[in-house]
């Protein structure tokens, strides 16, 4: 489907998901609880986490771990689910700052790897499967500076699906950390979508496939049109699900 179309379809559903807004406070509680648990076992979960969507809400809920699970996947629970609160807390807010990004990541990486959670990395990454480096170390300063004026120049003039795309790929692109990038890239794509009204977008990890494909030969041959429609249908679905839990 053209792009275009895509994104009206969306907006038809937004104006939907708008007509009964204001929702009540107790709904609006469950959806971020509901989300919590989703985006934190989707995102996790596209990354190779282990843990299932139901072990994801025992760890969030009861705070405890999964017996014959590796710690590391508990751990990255627990710090997604503290990012996704400070994400809520974000969307009051009107630009990105360093200081935002920079503390996403802290919150998600800071129970792995405290010293290097909030830091961009020191080292070269190569990345397997693919022909794409990301920029040398002593590059990162200066794309993430070009990164936050682009994206807060962006949410201002093209929709906020393409935004939030946008927002997405050259983060991964730039990889400023040495790990965790993807997820703090979600986090960063749906705070742009929050913030213009739009749910939660979660791309579920039966689509790792594609999604990583898309990305892949974008980084290569910086064409995104495949990358971009991949990201509109995620919140068409998203969409299309919200509306469905509070209609």
């Amino acid at each position: 489907m053209n792009i275009n179309l895509l994104l009206e379809k969306i907006d038809k559903e937004k104006q939907i998901i708008d007509n009964i807004r204001p929702l009540s406070d107790s709904i609006l509680k469950q959806l971020k609880e509901y989300y919590r648990i989703g985006l934190t076992y989707s995102s996790n979960a596209l990354e190779g986490n282990s843990l299932t969507i139901s072990e994801t809400k025992v760890v969030l809920e009861d705070g405890l771990t999964i017996g014959g699970k590796p710690l590391v996947d508990t751990l990255e629970a627990m710090g997604h689910s503290e990012a996704f609160d400070f994400m809520y807390d974000l969307a009051s807010e009107n630009s990105f700052t360093e200081d935002n990004i920079k503390e996403l990541h802290r919150l998600f990486y800071r129970h792995i790897d405290e010293k290097r959670a909030g830091e961009y990395r020191k080292e070269k990454v190569i990345i397997t499967g693919t022909s794409f480096v990301p920029p040398t170390p002593g590059k990162i300063p200066g794309e993430m500076f070009l990164y936050i004026n682009d994206i807060n120049t962006a949410v201002n003039k093209i929709h906020p699906v393409l935004a939030a795309s946008l927002a997405h790929r050259e983060f991964v692109r730039i990889h400023p950390f040495i790990d965790g990038n993807g997820r703090t890239a979600r986090l960063l794509m749906n705070l742009i979508l929050f913030r213009a009204g739009y749910p939660i977008t979660i791309i579920p990890p039966v689509l790792r496939s594609e999604y990583i494909s898309f990305l892949k030969l974008g980084h290569e041959s910086n064409q995104y049109d495949k990358f971009d429609r991949f990201i509109a249908e995620r919140v068409y679905e998203s969409s299309r699900e919200f509306k469905r839990l509070v209609v």
